[in-house]
């Protein structure tokens, strides 16, 4: 058994245990749930360092030989997203030691984060497509739990949605195993991507692929399944709604690049060209959401309907410099869009409110909170050389170079339209005067403990920013091993199966 890939799930499911075992005692719990998400960074950055130096890694869980067994794998692309995951864990559990409420924590916050945590990173290294529809599941249900914490009205209507149209995607995603099974008698990723090819009706495997494509759209929030986003991001306290914002989606946008990368690819004129439709309407309905809403959450958002479609048009393009596009933007955006709930927690400690119309004068009342307001804000919006910057360019070049030229016009006007957004922040929020004359509305100030995270994914937006080419390396690498599926199922099943 690979070691470092069994890491990712056995340190957050310690972590959970040792909580469970500490439950009655508050400063143990975020003793240890500090030190599990530290060692949860530190053992994604040996995987990654190792799955770059000596390529996919591959566990068979009890030495039951695929397809099987239980197949565990990391490519770049896995174990990058592992990182993410880490690097966001943490983040939020520092924040979480100030912003969380002692009740929240008395009935299991850390648990329930760091069992989230572990159902991100299983979706993330499984070779099995049932096991990925359960690691979906333990996310899920962690998610919703985490979601109504706290069992305010807002957050009970929100989980509803968020549960519902969840429970639907992994309804049809089940379905859709069942008929892969069905049609070609194994789960294991790898062993698929081999039986498809072999499928004597591509009527089948087109309509098993939109089917995916359903169930792992919904998941990712793209046009027109994201209504259940927006409706409930913005609803739990927001170390919550950052770690979501950061990861969850993500998710689904890994799965629809796995999928679409090392399955379905016998009809790619079709599949990836409603891929590419798709991408283009999430930027241009998730945006137009943004710029209609006037509360700080919401307009977030909607941004991340928006972006995830950026993050789907290097699948739809594919190609090696396309992918690499998707890549890039999704490390880019999961610290970006972190940072930015991060910070509107502090806005709202500030002002005591989420509302553009009562908010005000934070610029001056907060100058430190403004700079890191517009590293992050500049970024998503992409202004040079900030980290967002660099992932469209890639994804434009991509597309100019498959003269794609609709997506790219689509992309550039969703870009303009997203610096409106940011700047009709900066410009309620942190430019006009406050409506109160300066005075904080809110009983406690912003803590060290709040601005070092969001100081450090800032720093790291402009680290990737001005340091780009060995994040686009790294991106590059990854969608070369997308791009030829051979080494992933060599990897898994060996050259001679």
């Amino acid at each position: 058994m690979n070691l470092l890939l069994t890491l990712p799930l056995l340190i957050p499911l310690a972590t959970a245990t040792a909580l469970l075992l500490s439950w009655r005692y508050r400063r143990a719990q975020r003793f240890l749930s500090v030190v599990g998400a530290t060692a949860l960074l530190g053992s994604s950055l040996g995987l990654l360092s190792s799955v770059w130096r000596h390529g996919i890694h591959v566990s068979q869980i009890g030495n039951w030989p695929a397809p099987f067994g239980i197949t565990l794998v990391a490519d770049l692309l896995s174990a990058t997203m592992v990182v993410l995951a880490g690097l966001v864990g943490l983040v939020v559990v520092v924040y979480s030691l100030v912003s969380i409420d002692a009740r929240r924590e008395s009935f299991g916050y850390h648990w329930l984060l760091h069992i989230l945590l572990m159902g991100v990173c299983g979706s993330f290294l499984t070779g099995d497509i049932f096991n990925l529809y359960v690691w979906f599941e333990v996310m899920l249900i962690a998610s919703f739990v985490l979601m109504t914490l706290g069992g305010e009205r807002a957050q009970l209507e929100g989980a509803i949605k968020y549960v519902t149209l969840n429970l639907m995607s992994s309804a049809l995603f089940l379905a859709a195993i069942g008929i892969l099974y069905g049609a070609v008698g194994t789960l294991n990723m790898a062993d698929l991507a081999r039986q498809l090819n072999t499928v004597s009706s591509p009527g089948l495997a087109t309509t098993l692929a939109i089917l995916f494509l359903i169930s792992f759209g919904i998941k990712a929030a793209v046009f027109p399944f994201f209504t259940w986003l927006p409706a409930s991001y913005h609803t739990p306290p927001v170390a919550i709604s950052a770690i979501f914002a950061g990861l969850l989606t993500k998710v689904g946008v890994y799965a629809l690049i796995r999928v679409f990368t090392l399955l379905f690819v016998q009809d790619v004129g079709y599949t990836h060209s409603v891929i590419l439709v798709i991408a283009g309407l999430t930027m241009v309905t998730g945006v137009l959401g943004a710029a209609a809403q006037r509360e700080v959450r919401r307009i977030l958002s909607f941004h991340i309907v928006s972006q995830i479609g950026y993050m789907i048009m290097g699948l739809g393009l594919l190609t090696p410099m396309a992918l690499a596009g998707s890549v890039f933007y999704l490390i880019h955006h999961i610290i970006v869009k972190t940072n930015l709930f991060l910070i509107s927690g502090v806005m709202h400690r500030l002002r005591g409110t989420y509302l553009l119309a009562q908010l005000g004068g934070l610029y001056q009342a907060a100058p430190l909170l403004a700079l890191l307001f517009l590293i992050p804000a500049s970024s998503l919006a992409g202004i040079p050389p900030l980290s967002g910057f660099w992932a469209k360019f890639v994804l434009v070049r991509a597309g100019l170079e498959s003269e794609q030229y609709v997506i790219v016009a689509t992309a550039l006007a969703v870009s303009l339209l997203t610096l409106f957004s940011m700047t009709k922040i900066w410009a309620e929020a942190f430019w006009k005067p406050s409506a109160n004359n300066g005075q904080r509305t809110a009983a406690e100030p912003a803590s060290l403990t709040l601005l070092l995270p969001i100081g450090a994914l800032a720093g790291l937006t402009v680290l990737i920013g001005l340091v780009a080419e060995p994040v686009f390396v790294l991106s590059w690498r990854a969608a070369e091993q997308l791009m030829n599926p051979a080494q992933y199922t060599e990897a898994v099943l060996g050259k001679t199966r």
